[in-house]
């Protein structure tokens, strides 16, 4: 028994030191330089939302998770977006904009008893895009990025809809007398 305590222990202590080696796209907490691709096949550069609140989404359209998440996020778009807020959905589907493209464009989801469309822009992933976020394990996983760029919270799984409501509460009112830059960006959809 005492031997299976201190494997055990090791165990542990390995898990611990592996966790604190792997690798960090970016280890100072900023938003790198990302530039992503829309639905339309124009380029969406992240540092172009820095004075926003951003929510970077990954998701599929097979994923089960990722569509109870989306009429929060919509949610989120609608409540959020003229205080300096907005939600980028990447898509991780492997068939890219052919498989993507009709989902964002047919499907509705309810959104306090109306049925509603993806109202935020919906881009598209893959493996570099991946790795310039640490990684992506599973889906959906959520990235919550400051008005400096800064990413302060990454969710892997499905997100917890009041305390992401808090937080994104919390940093659009820690930038409330900051002037939000104009965006001219696409909405991808």
């Amino acid at each position: 028994m005492r031997a299976f305590g201190t494997w055990l222990l090791v165990a542990l202590l390995m898990a611990v030191l592996l966790a604190g080696c792997s690798r960090q796209a970016n280890p100072s907490g900023e938003a790198a330089e990302v530039e992503l691709i829309d639905l339309r096949g124009g380029p969406i550069n992240l540092e172009a939302y820095k004075g926003k609140v951003v929510l970077v989404n990954f998701w599929a359209t097979w994923c089960a998770p990722c569509r109870v998440e989306i009429p929060w996020l919509i949610e989120f778009q609608e409540k959020y977006a003229a205080r300096g807020f907005t939600v980028l959905g990447v898509a991780m589907d492997e068939g890219g904009r052919k498989e993507v493209a009709p989902y964002v464009e047919n499907e509705r989801f309810e959104v306090n008893g109306r049925q509603v469309a993806i109202n935020y822009p919906i881009l598209l992933g893959g493996e570099a895009v991946e790795q310039q976020f640490d990684g992506i394990i599973g889906l959906p996983t959520s990235v919550l990025i400051d008005r400096e760029g800064r990413r302060v919270r990454r969710v892997i799984g499905l997100i917890d809809h009041n305390r992401l409501a808090e937080e994104i509460e919390k940093l659009l009112g820690e930038g409330a007398g900051q002037a939000v830059p104009a965006q001219g960006q696409s909405s991808g959809q």
